[in-house]
């Protein structure tokens, strides 16, 4: 299988979702070999955004084995991603 995925999804305009985005690079930086983490704006991408009924910004959605497996919305601190985070990669 793949690596899990962590989808952010953010709005430009949206401040809590600009306050995660440090955090969230941190992820991709220092989690790249147990974790893909990709940034989805929903203005530009409002179909996915649906698809997996994301109705708030900032929202964290775990995808693994192809599926969403797991969510966090609204603005998140670095210990409850990590809890987030903890089943899917080690």
């Amino acid at each position: 299988m793949g690596l899990p995925l962590l989808l952010f999804f953010t709005e430009r305009t949206s401040g809590p979702c600009r306050r995660m985005q440090s955090l969230v690079a941190w992820l991709k930086v220092t989690r790249k070999s147990s974790l893909q983490v990709e940034e989805v704006d929903v203005e530009s991408n409002p179909s996915l955004a649906e698809r997996l009924r994301v109705v708030r910004t900032p929202t964290l959605v775990v995808v693994a084995d192809g599926r969403p497996a797991a969510r966090l919305e609204g603005r998140a601190t670095g210990k409850q991603i990590d809890d987030l985070l903890r089943p899917f990669v080690r």
